[in-house]
């Protein structure tokens, strides 16, 4: 099948389409709008596409300038500009006013006369800051990681002996025709999104009944060739289907290959548009390598022999060593997760290791000038790593660009408690710097991050700067189910959690923030304790509970309720639309979707009342020097326990103005990095932080 040569990322046609096609262009050319009826009429209408890679500068000049008000003076020319001001700021929030703008804007030159054009744009420029005020005070900005999906609940009954749990991971999105599509291992279908927060799941089952597993695709591949989007499962056989859809924000799939022979593991099709040719990247294994092939631009099938593009060198790359403390323990390690991105004629080939299970799973990547090779190791490895904080593991994942054009990276996350494979996702802000060096930036990674549509520099300005709140201060629960302990809920470990005896209606936790403090945001992240699910339910209860605020424990006002609530929402987010003053704040449970009312982390974001940290003292790696015999891949970092910090961030780099790597390090004085390679100079900064903010960065520090 060839396909037509349409770019997915574009939507093209006439000036008419993208204004749409039920403006009133009043063909009377009486120099006149019926602004109410287009209003009308919009509101009626479905919302149409737009251009996603024209800038907005060019979108108002097209959707305002050529066919609204022809100054003729200066004076007109100024009177108009705040109001184009206003218009930039409205086109953030939505289609629908973006349809509004050119219907207010939509107006014949001929017969216009300077007090009907003044007229115009009075009656213009109120009813765009009536809906700036409108789309404003509900637009959230940020979401935090883990990412708040209804994620399914593992089939595996193998891997549920130590409880029934959620899981997912091996993610792939890409943006296609205007959204944003999320495919994850075992979840039975997947879901797209408009802005990358509020995502609407879409059931599907795409292996057939004779394919006889337990699970649904596990690490599916997720690309576009054209206007076509495709998606193929991990097999070790040659029976699995690639599916195809040109409209897959509804269940509309066909077989594109009904058995692809292929037989790949952890897939990844890569469309190479330049050239209009296929390649197909895969491989998960401790002991072969990740390889790669091309396939008939005609068929999808093998073209030629696959080739062996990577393999790991964890005799040189720390990082790459299997175990929690990258010391090969018990396995040799494992890479996995090829995936393929091209950029100003260099081709990126990104690779998953050591193993899933652990904090250090992270993302390299090697670099090419052909698809398939051959490839070098990027000097910045590993390019997705978090192996601190809440929400650890950055590895297999997928790199994409947003609406504007901007890079991400989604990955996997560990839980890894119930089972090794309890798993979650997180997107960082990723990039290529200007010597196109592939990076993410994990640095407060799971804080409040800015969604696409702030279009912030994804290397500093893309955490909010809402600060954690409550890190390991004092709770008062309902109840307390064995040793799962309140404390549990704050303090920032992923894998514990404290439990309530049961899931009745009035189960609560209070969060003593220690001062009064702005709130700005919270996140409720669920653990799963005695539920009873396993794969993917049709619908649920939901998570419904209410959250309440206090300044001296004992007069309560609700700040959020969600009593009412539908909507699985396993780690839910909630950005305030205006900051909250509070020192406690309540988490009372009304209903379970399934299961107890357990939580693993109850996070409070904004900013506290006192005194940011101060820089950190005797800020010292030690590492073996080149000529003395010792470990090199290892680096323990020592440093002065700053009197007000909850935590610090260390940075690392082989260069002073490239410290794109990040570890998060809560209530200690040091760390043991084990992910550094061998025969290379390292430079590494720290910093500190407390609910207060952040405080300065220390001096860089070298070592040969």
């Amino acid at each position: 099948m060839k396909y037509p040569s349409t770019d997915a990322r574009k939507d093209k046609g006439t000036e008419n389409d993208f204004l749409g096609k039920k403006i009133d262009e009043n063909p009377k050319n009486t120099g006149k709008t019926d602004i109410g009826k287009n209003i009308r009429l919009i509101m009626k209408s479905k919302p149409r596409k737009f251009p996603q890679k024209l800038s907005l500068n060019w979108q108002w000049r097209q959707a305002v300038e050529p066919q609204s008000v022809s100054f003729q003076s200066t004076n007109m020319r100024s009177l108009f500009l705040p109001f184009i001001a206003s218009a930039r700021f409205v086109f953030d929030f939505s289609i629908v006013k973006k349809e509004l703008l050119a219907s207010l804007c939509f107006t014949e030159k001929n017969g216009e006369n300077k007090t009907s054009r003044l007229f115009f744009t009075v009656r213009a420029s109120a009813i765009l800051l009536m809906f700036t005020y409108q789309f404003s005070s509900a637009q959230q900005k940020t979401y935090c990681n883990p990412i708040n999906i209804d994620y399914g609940y593992c089939p595996i009954p193998d891997f549920v002996k130590q409880g029934k749990h959620r899981a997912t991971a091996d993610p792939g999105i890409t943006f296609f025709k205007g959204e944003y599509y999320l495919f994850s291992t075992n979840q039975w279908g997947y879901w797209h999104s408009k802005n990358m927060l509020d995502w609407k799941f879409i059931p599907r089952k795409f292996l057939r009944p004779e394919h006889k597993v337990y699970d649904e695709l596990c690490a599916p591949s997720l690309s576009f060739v054209n206007d076509t989007l495709l998606v193929v499962g991990s097999t070790h056989g040659k029976d699995f289907p690639i599916w195809m859809s040109k409209n897959p924000s509804v269940d509309d799939w066909k077989e594109l290959v009904h058995k692809s022979e292929v037989a790949a593991w952890d897939p990844h099709i890569f469309w190479d548009k330049e050239r209009d040719e296929i390649y197909e990247y895969y491989g998960s294994s401790n002991l072969y390598p990740l390889y790669g092939v091309k396939l008939n631009r005609q068929t999808f099938q093998p073209e030629g022999a696959r080739i062996p593009v990577l393999a790991l060198n964890d005799d040189e790359h720390g990082w790459e060593r299997f175990g929690e403390h990258n010391d090969n323990t018990f396995l040799q390690p494992f890479t996995e997760g090829a995936f393929m991105t091209k950029y100003n004629n260099t081709y990126y080939l990104q690779y998953g290791a050591p193993g899933t299970e652990f904090s250090g799973y992270a993302d390299g990547v090697y670099v090419g000038r052909n698809p398939l090779g051959p490839f070098t190791y990027q000097s910045h490895n590993p390019f997705s790593y978090k192996p601190g904080g809440f929400a650890r593991g950055a590895g297999h994942g997928a790199t994409f660009e947003d609406a504007n054009l901007q890079y991400w990276h989604v990955s996997t996350i560990g839980i890894c408690t119930k089972n090794n494979f309890e798993r979650r996702i997180g997107i960082w802000p990723a990039g290529f710097d200007k010597d196109g060096i592939l990076y993410c930036n994990t640095a407060y990674g799971d804080y409040p991050t800015f969604l696409p549509a702030q279009q912030k520099n994804h290397l500093n300005q893309n955490f909010s700067g809402w600060m954690l709140l409550n890190y390991n201060k004092p709770v008062e629960v309902s109840s307390t189910l064995g040793g799962f302990q309140s404390n549990f809920s704050v303090d920032e470990d992923i894998k514990t959690y404290w439990s309530a005896k049961s899931a009745n209606s009035g189960e609560y936790m209070i969060s003593d923030l220690g001062e009064k403090s702005t709130i700005n945001a919270i996140q409720i992240n669920y653990a799963d304790q005695d539920v009873d699910i396993m794969g993917k339910p049709g619908t649920t209860t939901g998570h419904n509970y209410i959250i309440s605020t206090s300044i001296d424990g004992k007069k309560w006002k609700v700040l959020v309720d969600k009593s009412k609530n539908r909507s699985d929402v396993p780690h839910d987010y909630i950005e305030l639309n205006e900051s909250a003053t509070a020192r406690f704040v309540k988490l009372e449970n009304i209903q379970m979707p399934t299961g107890k009312f357990a939580i693993s982390g109850f996070r409070v974001f904004g900013k506290g009342s006192g005194l940011k940290p101060g820089a950190v003292q005797y800020f010292v790696p030690l590492r073996s020097a080149p000529e003395i015999k010792g470990e090199r891949r290892n680096v323990w970092f020592k440093w002065q326990q700053e009197s007000h910090a909850d935590g610090y961030v260390i940075y690392f780099g082989k260069s002073p103005n490239k410290l794109y790597g990040s570890i998060m390090v809560y209530g200690k004085n040091e760390y043991y990095f084990n992910g550094l390679d061998k025969s290379d100079v390292y430079y590494f900064q720290i910093e500190a932080f407390n609910s207060n903010g952040i405080g300065p960065k220390s001096e860089i520090n070298k070592t040969e």
